[in-house]
């Protein structure tokens, strides 16, 4: 079974510390391809040590040109990366839309849990400068999930985002920060934002 076949792709975006093999990315992909998106999880450079403009700048060439087709899923510091990455002229100029948002555990705050990310996120983060708002108006269905006690992002911090993007946060109870070491290893409410239930393959995990 295909999904509105072969026009969707999607892309998704690892955080601070991760690979694409880690926590629940290699399942979502695997989740997507089954029903005919195609999915990268590009490997943002020096994830222990990341650079904004090195992220910025693969995550954009990963977006490529957006459109109504494309579905964006991030992940923490993936979260801001993926929105710098969008604010940009390049991923969404003019009047184009973009289909599907994601974001997992997001924020564009400074994390007290971990202040070696304070450069980071300070180059850039205001709403004005990332223009939130305006980007939201342009995204056609907008997720974005947290858990009722995350240990790294405070839960204020997802749930401001979400306002900003005119959403609502949807709370994964015991979901951690959304890590492997969480129990984490696969996330059907992301997948539930992206295909609906009548199209969803059988499961990798009985979930």
């Amino acid at each position: 079974m295909t999904f509105r076949a072969t026009q969707q792709r999607a892309s998704i975006f690892h955080g601070y510390g991760a690979t694409p093999e880690d926590h629940w990315f290699g399942w979502l992909a695997d989740q997507l391809s089954s029903v005919g998106i195609p999915t990268a999880i590009p490997a943002l450079p020096n994830p222990l040590d990341p650079e904004p403009e090195q992220w910025e700048r693969v995550a954009r060439s990963t977006l490529g040109t957006i459109d109504e087709h494309s579905i964006v899923v991030a992940h923490s510091l993936g979260c801001l990366t993926a929105l710098r990455a969008l604010r940009s002229q390049h991923s969404l100029p003019g009047a184009q839309r973009l289909g599907t948002l994601v974001l997992v555990a997001g924020f564009i705050d400074p994390l007290p849990a971990l202040p070696q990310l304070d450069a980071y996120i300070e180059a850039g983060c205001d709403p004005e400068e990332l223009d939130v708002t305006s980007l939201s108006a342009r995204v056609d269905r907008i997720t974005v999930l947290r858990s009722d006690h995350d240990p790294f992002v405070p839960t204020v911090h997802t749930d401001r985002l979400a306002e900003l993007l005119g959403a609502s946060a949807q709370v994964v109870p015991g979901a951690g920060h959304f890590l492997a070491a969480d129990g984490v290893t696969s996330l059907r409410e992301v997948r539930d934002a992206i295909i609906p239930r009548c199209d969803h393959p059988v499961t990798l995990d009985g979930a």
